[in-house]
């Protein structure tokens, strides 16, 4: 089953969230302000990435308001502590996982 893991307020979760229900596609949404993410599901993220630095949102407030910038971190734990930082929504199906909205990726993986 597709899993879509954002948050409710978030513009692109939103559109994901509306296009998988308009293609009556089974979908679970987790919801980061309500819930932390198990190690497993970090670990299926961690392994769809190429480089954690696509994780990270280098455009969103959080990431410019605590200079991540200018500093030196390990995306891996920033983004398990900090979900803020996290480029959402992502998508989820099994141990496949893909960083951001894509169509594409969905018709593939369901």
């Amino acid at each position: 089953m597709l899993q879509i893991i954002g948050r409710n307020k978030d513009k692109n979760t939103r559109a994901a969230i509306r296009w998988v229900k308009e293609r009556r596609i089974e979908y679970q949404f987790i919801d980061l302000d309500e819930r932390k993410l198990a190690m497993k599901e970090w670990n299926s993220i961690f392994q769809s990435t190429e480089d954690d630095e696509e994780l990270i949102d280098k455009d969103s407030q959080y990431y410019k308001k605590n200079g991540y910038a200018w500093r030196d971190y390990d995306a891996k734990e920033e983004v398990m502590e900090h979900t803020e930082l996290l480029v959402l929504p992502i998508l989820r199906n099994g141990m496949k996982a893909h960083v951001g909205w894509s169509e594409k990726w969905v018709e593939e993986n369901k």
